[in-house]
C-alpha cells in the first residue's frame, strides 16, 4: 500500500509545536554547562554548577524526601488504583457509575483547590502537617491517574482466561497471582511510573499540606529561585530531573503498548 504524503502545513505545525515545547528545555540544559553565572552569554563549558549541586546538603535532603514520598505514594496509589479499576470494570451498577465519576472528578479540579481542601481537611481532623500528610495527599491525586490508566488497560483484558483457570480448579488466589497479575503487570508498572512522576513534580498541593522537615525538591527549587545566584544550580538540577523524567516516561510508554511484556 503506497504511503500517503504528509501535507507540508501539517509538518510545519508539528515542527513549530516541538520547537515551542522543547526549545526552552534545550536552552536550560545548555546553560547548565555554561560557565557564565547568569547565562546571558556563553563563557565556556564547565561542570562547576553540578559540583555545587552535589555539595548542597539542603537540596540533596529535599531530593531524598521527594524520592521517599514518591515511592510511598506510588505503591499506595498503584495498589488502590488497580483494585479500584478492577472493581469499576468488573462490576457494573448505578453505584459504580457514581464511584467512577468521583474517581475522575479530581482530574478536572485545579490543583490549588485540591491543596486548599486537603489542608482544611487535615487541620479539621487534627492531622499534623508533615511527612504523613504529604504522602496521603500524593496518594489521593495519583490514585485518579492510576485508575484511569488501568481502566484503559482492562479494556483489552480477556476475562475468559479467568473462567478457564477456575474451570481447571484454580483458587481465587491462584487466579489473581498466576493469571490476572501477569497480564496486567505492564499496565501496573506503567501506572506506577506515571504516579511517581506526578509525585516527583508536584508543588502546588505539597505547598499546602507539607510541614517542617517535609520539604520536597519542587519546594526547594522554589526557594532557590528567589535568589539569582542559585539559578545556575537550578539549571543543573533541572537537567538531571528532565533526563530522569524522560527515561521514566519512555519506559512507561513502552509498557503501555499493546502486547507489552516485562
Amino acid at each position: 500500500m503506497p504511503s500517503i504524503p504528509r501535507p507540508r502545513f501539517t509538518t510545519l505545525c508539528l515542527i513549530a509545536v516541538l520547537v515551542f515545547l522543547y526549545a526552552p528545555l534545550l536552552v536550560l540544559m545548555v546553560n547548565s554547562f555554561n560557565a557564565s553565572k547568569y547565562g546571558g552569554h556563553w563563557e565556556g563549558f564547565s561542570w562547576q554548577w553540578y559540583e555545587k549541586l552535589f555539595k548542597d546538603e539542603a537540596t540533596i535532603q529535599a531530593l531524598m524526601n521527594t524520592l521517599e514520598i514518591g515511592a510511598c505514594a506510588t505503591m499506595g496509589a498503584t495498589a488502590m488504583g488497580t483494585l479500584a479499576a478492577w472493581c469499576l470494570h468488573r462490576y457494573r451498577s448505578p453505584l459504580q457509575r457514581v464511584h467512577l465519576v468521583l474517581t475522575e472528578l479530581p482530574l478536572a479540579v485545579p490543583d490549588i483547590w485540591i491543596g486548599v481542601a486537603m489542608q482544611l481537611f487535615f487541620v479539621s481532623v487534627h492531622w499534623e502537617l508533615g511527612y504523613g500528610s504529604v504522602i496521603a495527599a500524593h496518594i489521593t491525586f495519583c490514585l485518579c491517574y492510576v485508575t484511569a490508566l488501568m481502566l484503559g488497560r482492562l479494556q483489552s483484558f480477556d476475562f475468559q482466561i479467568v473462567d478457564a483457570a477456575r474451570d481447571l480448579g484454580a483458587t481465587n488466589w491462584q487466579v489473581a497471582w498466576r493469571v490476572v497479575l501477569p497480564v496486567l503487570w505492564p499496565g501496573i508498572v506503567a501506572s506506577g511510573l506515571l504516579a511517581f512522576i506526578l509525585s516527583l513534580d508536584d508543588f502546588v498541593i505539597t505547598f499546602f499540606v507539607s510541614g517542617p522537615g517535609a520539604a520536597t525538591l519542587p519546594s526547594r527549587v522554589y526557594s532557590m529561585a528567589k535568589t539569582s545566584r542559585s539559578l545556575p544550580v537550578i539549571n543543573a538540577l533541572s537537567t538531571l530531573l528532565i533526563l530522569g523524567t524522560f527515561l521514566i516516561a519512555l519506559i512507561g510508554h513502552r509498557l503501555l503498548k499493546p502486547g507489552a511484556k516485562t
